[in-house]
């Protein structure tokens, strides 16, 4: 059983590869890989009913391009 705490993932790419990942540490946003350059996900004070239980939800509030 894995007992690793998770987030939900709101808004954002219709395309990313998971909406349901890894909670960060304490003071710290989701930052997600995709397409050259990362998306940003901010913590709220909701949380949602999941396969994966019930979990703080994250909502998407930027992107930012890798340099190159």
């Amino acid at each position: 059983m894995n007992d690793t705490a998770k987030v939900l993932l709101e808004g954002g790419p219709n395309d990313l590869p998971e909406r349901i990942v890894p909670m960060p540490p304490p003071q710290n946003d989701v930052k997600i890989e995709l397409r050259n350059g990362y998306e940003h996900f901010r913590p709220t004070s909701r949380h949602a009913d999941t396969a994966a239980g019930r979990l703080p939800v994250y909502e998407w509030w930027e992107r930012t391009e890798m340099p190159g």
